[in-house]
């Protein structure tokens, strides 16, 4: 049974043996499949025609998603770990709104059935585990997470500061209502999105908003170099693939024999 589950685990969790790649191109066919089916099921005359097949092949992927996912949890040493992890709660919502949509009958369900399906779109964040990418840019991002907060509370700051000053110097006659109302504009104008809906009107106003436009641009290039720096330097450090399967970190060295995060001999 132990050698099994070394067996499983080389093939589920590893990518680097040949059955571990052929593995992750098949759940990368099923994943990419299934996506389509539910784009597919959104319009009427495909549904219409077509409605049975769609469902019978989603029943089918769902199925061996759920074999997957229980494989999974059999196979690490500490289930609870992977059940909580990231992958762990995108693998569940791949296959649990097919299940809950069975509990949910009538025309007072069909709503939330709708819903439900809808939510099997997410599977698409599955695919960020079988490609090489992916990873770096989860790492890229895990690592980066706190000086984007940083910079998020910052730029909150100066969008309440335009706002609130755009307010003063506009007024409520040429639209501007409320604080509120102007910190919506500054985030539009920051961002550079420019509905159009809310503009100063008189000359201060127009100086004061190019200001903001041009601040804009700065603040935009600030999180993709945050970003950047992160992933360039995830790109540059020595390939890691092992991983360890009582905690399923894959942050390892080719030579480690023990994970680094628990201690459990590597596989």
């Amino acid at each position: 049974m132990k050698n099994i589950r070394i067996k499983l685990h080389e093939i589920i969790f590893g990518s680097d043996t040949k059955s571990g790649k052929i593995f992750d191109v098949i759940l990368l066919i099923l994943i990419a499949s299934s996506v389509i089916i539910v784009m597919f099921e959104s319009v009427d005359n495909i549904k219409t025609s077509y409605g049975n097949l769609l469902n019978n092949a989603e029943w089918i992927i769902t199925i061996i998603f759920t074999i997957e996912y229980i494989l999974r949890i059999w196979i690490v040493k500490k289930a609870s770990v992977y059940i909580k992890s990231f992958f762990g709660v995108i693998d569940l919502l791949a296959i649990l709104p097919v299940y809950l949509s069975l509990f949910f009958v009538g025309p007072h369900g069909l709503l939330v059935i709708r819903g439900l399906r809808l939510l099997r779109i997410f599977r698409i964040f599955k695919l960020t585990r079988y490609t090489a990418a992916g990873k770096t840019i989860i790492y890229a991002l895990q690592n980066s997470w706190a000086k984007i907060g940083v910079f998020l509370f910052g730029i909150l700051m100066i969008t309440i500061i335009l706002g609130t000053i755009m307010y003063l110097i506009e007024g409520e006659q040429n639209g501007f209502s409320s604080i509120p109302k102007g910190i919506y504009w500054a985030i539009v104008t920051i961002t550079t999105v420019g509905y159009g809906d809310l503009a100063p009107q008189t000359s201060l106003g127009q100086v004061f908003a190019s200001f903001a436009m041009i601040l804009g641009y700065a603040i935009i290039a600030v999180p993709t170099g945050i970003v950047t720096a992160e992933f360039t330097i995830e790109r540059l450090k020595k390939q890691k693939t092992k991983v360890c399967s009582y905690c399923s970190n894959e942050n390892h060295e080719n030579d480690a024999d023990f994970c680094k995060y628990c201690g459990e001999k590597l596989i």
